[in-house]
């Protein structure tokens, strides 16, 4: 005790005796089974529609959507023909005027 008659405060004394300890662990205890009580439901009791299953609906819909053009965009007979190839030149010959063309292509 101090000089002026006061206990030191709980948190200060040490742990020495065990009835402190026990009214410590009881205190404990207890806070945690309030934690753990049943609380009441945040969520509505009936699912609504636009919250919980529209979402989903919409994106099947959406990755449908998206098979069917790709399907359409990748079926053979719609791609253009390809161009004719260029005629088939000579090896070792070039046609006249080619350096004049490759220089004007560089510019």
């Amino acid at each position: 005790m101090k000089k002026d008659g006061l206990a030191p405060p709980p948190a200060a004394r040490a742990w020495t005796r065990i009835d402190d300890y026990l009214i410590h662990m009881r205190r404990r205890d207890a806070a945690a089974r309030s934690r753990h009580r049943l609380r009441p439901r945040t969520q509505p009791e009936t699912p609504r529609f636009m919250l919980s299953t529209f979402p989903f609906v919409a994106l099947i819909a959406v990755f449908g959507i998206m098979t069917i053009a790709m399907l359409i965009i990748a079926w053979p007979g719609s791609a253009p023909p390809p161009p004719p190839h260029a005629a088939v030149h000579e090896r070792g010959t070039a046609p006249k005027g080619w350096m004049q063309e490759a220089k004007r292509d560089m510019r």
